[in-house]
Order: C-alpha cells, then sequence, then structure tokens
C-alpha cells in the first residue's frame, strides 16, 4: 500500500521550462525538493510535441516550515525553476561587515533578477554563493553580487527567494550540434580532438570578432610537458587576453626562460641537471630581487617565456599562492581574498574561458564565472573536469588529454608559425 503524500503546511508554485526530460533537468528539481526535506506535486506538464520543443511544468513545492521552504526555492532556483507568483524581494541590512543576515538569498552563477517595487532588476555579475545587495546610484538602483567578505553593516541584502528569479543559459536544439552541442557528452579521452581543437579555436576567432576577451587559467604542467613556447604564440597572436595562475605555472616558466628546466629537469633532454633542484628557487630569487616579473622583463633580465610574453603585449595576469609555495614570486597574492577581488576585477568583457592542467585554479575560476560564459577545461586527469562541473560550473565541457599535444595543436590553428 503507497503511502499517501504529506499534509506540509507551507507551499508555493514553481515554474520549470527547458529540456526537461531528456536534460534530466525535472528529476534534478524533484530529487532535490526531496533531498531538502519537502515535498511536491506536479500540477501540470506540459511536454513539447517535436523533439526540439522545450517542456514547462509547474510543481507545488511544500514544507513543515518557511523557512525550510525559502531554503528548497533556492537550492531548486539552481536548475532554473523559479517561483510561479514572485512577489517582491525583501531585504535587510547586513549585520556587521562580513556577515550577511541569516536569512540571505544565496546565489546561483545563472542570470539573475530581482523584482524591487514592480520593477525587475537585472543583477550585476553573477557568481555562486553570493549574496545580493541592492545600493542606489546615481543611475538608480542597483543590485549586485557580493561575497560575504566584502558585505559592509548595514547594507541592503536580499533576503529569501521571493522576488527573485534566474534565466538558464539558451539551451541548443536537441539533436543539433549549434556551438559546443559536439562536447556535451560525459568526459571522454576518446574524442576526436583535432575535431575539438578546431572548435575551440572557431570560438576563440568568434569572440575575439565580437570584441571580447579570452581568459586562461593555467598551471605549472604547461611548462613541464614542454608547451610554454605553443603558449607564447598564442600571447603573441592576440588569444590570451588575462591569465589567472598560482605561483608555479609562473615561477616555472621564469626557471625555464633562465636556465632551460622546470623543476630541475633540462627541458631540452628530458633529464636531470646538476644542482638543478635550485633553480625554481634561484629563478623566484632573481625575479624578488628585480622586483617584479614586468621590472626582470623591462631590466633584460627576463628575456623569453609565457610571463614574458604577458608583459610583453601589455596583458594583465593575475597570480594566487597558497600555502605550499616557495617565495613566492613577488607579484603572488599571498592574501587569497584579496587574489579573489584581483580575479573579479579582470572578468568584466571575458566571452570565453579556457582552462589547463590546474584543478584547483580551475575551480575557484569557475566559482568566480557567471554560467553564461563558456568554459573549456583541458586535463590529463578526468576528475579535473568532473569535479569542476560537480562545483556548480554546469557549463564546463572536458577534453582528456596531455596539454603539451593540446597547446601545439591549438597554437598551429591560431598562430602558426
Amino acid at each position: 500500500m503507497s503511502t499517501p503524500p504529506r499534509a506540509l503546511s507551507h507551499r508555493t508554485t514553481v515554474t520549470i521550462t527547458g529540456h526537461l526530460m531528456d536534460a534530466g533537468i525535472l528529476a534534478r528539481v524533484l530529487d532535490d525538493v526531496l533531498e531538502y526535506g519537502g515535498d511536491y506535486r506536479i500540477e501540470s506538464l506540459d511536454l513539447g510535441r517535436q523533439h526540439e520543443d522545450e517542456s514547462r511544468a509547474l510543481v507545488e513545492v511544500s514544507a513543515d516550515e518557511a523557512e525550510l521552504l525559502e531554503r528548497i526555492l533556492m537550492r531548486v532556483q539552481v536548475h532554473g525553476a523559479n517561483v510561479t507568483d514572485p512577489g517582491t524581494a525583501t531585504t535587510r541590512p547586513a549585520p556587521a561587515d562580513g556577515v550577511f543576515p541569516d536569512d540571505f538569498y544565496s546565489t546561483t552563477n545563472l542570470e539573475t533578477l530581482v523584482r524591487l517595487d514592480r520593477d525587475w532588476l537585472r543583477v550585476e555579475r553573477p557568481e555562486r554563493d553570493c549574496g545580493l545587495v541592492v545600493t542606489e546610484a546615481d543611475g538608480g538602483t542597483v543590485v549586485r553580487t557580493v561575497p560575504v567578505s566584502d558585505v559592509r553593516a548595514g547594507e541592503a541584502v536580499v533576503c529569501g527567494a521571493h522576488g527573485v528569479r534566474v534565466e538558464l543559459p539558451p539551451q541548443a536544439p536537441r539533436g543539433g550540434e549549434d556551438d559546443f552541442g559536439f562536447m556535451s557528452s560525459s568526459v571522454s579521452s576518446e574524442k576526436p580532438q583535432a575535431l575539438l581543437v578546431r572548435r575551440i579555436a572557431e570560438r576563440m576567432r568568434e569572440v575575439k570578432a565580437a570584441g571580447g576577451r579570452v581568459l586562461w587559467v593555467g598551471g605549472p604542467a604547461v611548462v613541464h610537458t614542454g608547451a610554454a613556447p605553443a603558449m607564447v604564440r598564442l600571447v603573441r597572436a592576440g588569444y590570451v587576453d588575462v591569465l589567472f595562475a598560482g605561483n608555479a605555472l609562473a615561477t616555472h616558466d621564469i626557471e625555464s626562460a633562465l636556465f632551460g628546466t622546470s623543476l630541475g629537469v633540462d627541458l631540452a633532454k628530458g633529464s636531470g641537471v646538476p644542482h638543478g633542484h635550485e633553480h625554481h628557487i634561484r629563478a623566484i630569487n632573481t625575479i624578488r630581487r628585480a622586483g617584479s616579473i614586468a621590472a626582470a622583463v623591462e631590466s633584460g633580465v627576463l628575456t623569453g617565456g609565457v610571463m614574458h610574453a604577458m608583459v610583453q603585449a601589455d596583458k594583465p595576469f593575475v597570480l594566487v599562492g597558497s600555502v605550499r609555495d616557495d617565495g613566492p614570486l613577488p607579484d603572488v597574492f599571498t592574501d587569497v581574498i584579496e587574489g579573489q577581488r584581483a580575479m573579479r576585477a579582470e572578468l568584466p568583457g571575458v566571452g570565453f574561458a579556457i582552462m589547463v592542467a590546474t584543478m584547483l585554479h580551475s575551480i575557484a575560476t569557475g566559482n568566480i564565472l557567471p554560467a553564461s560564459i563558456p568554459l573549456v577545461c583541458v586535463d590529463i586527469n578526468p576528475a579535473t573536469v568532473t569535479k569542476l562541473a560537480d562545483r556548480g560550473s554546469a557549463q564546463a565541457m572536458g577534453i582528456v588529454t596531455d596539454i603539451g599535444l593540446f597547446l601545439e595543436q591549438l597554437a598551429r590553428e591560431l598562430a602558426p608559425e
């Protein structure tokens, strides 16, 4: 005998639109409702008649407590489920610097709108796991995404899920090969890599032609695999507009330029050299003596490599360190909150992001990117791409391959010698 549905006292109806069945959106919404301790009833389900048609569902969501219902509504918005009658947003003052009100709206990385009075206002720079702060500016009311570390006492913070709506990124027609549909299957090393590289090159050309910026996130394997010369060609060809990395990529790139080694290994011979284990710290010391990477380039101390190319091309880079770093280089942010702010400051205008051979910096960057920015992650380890998607970067597409081979192929497409 089946168990009757629970009679829960707080309820509201959400609307879900998209490829609900074949993309699994409806199932994920219903699973999240139950996982968070609520219940649901499908009021209506209108399935598209043609394969490319979108579907629409109305789902009543209920919970024992009003606060729990609000939490559930915020959760299902990750999948594009919005309250059918959203009402207007509620704001409360932040109780202290770096502290949100208890019932603050926790953001997604989707395009978000907030209704204050009768007007819907688009949120500036969507980012997940932040809050929404309402401020008055010369041009009128502004709603912006603010990380908890940056909120200030007394600022008006949006609370609860009512009066907030999210928009899913445009979905490609089912069965088509629009945009990155060719890469939308699960992560695999068996996809045709030459085709993937050509498609990535095409997208990068399109972004540049439209005036957009290409963001790269790189790890030290760019140098270890001997791919730095290919990366330099891409910088000089104008396809690297901003670079995010840690201390390691820059250090080993500079070590390679100064000593011809990476982690003490001769990149031309693939073997260690006498005292090679000292080269990375001697490279760091050389740059610290010069004062900065740019100063080392200007004085002629640093004459090659990726960082040299970035300085010569006048392209920004943000290096954020960790507790395991040697040195670090003088350009490295050792305060991670300041590093996050510096990364966010470089996001305006970015139309495409490519992440190569770094798990931690890829996930960190994915956390601050809007879902509307196409994102490709390239790594020899499938877990890197999987973890990136699992942590909220649902737009991440993955290529499992050796980064040295990939960068050389991409450079041949975009910057032939």
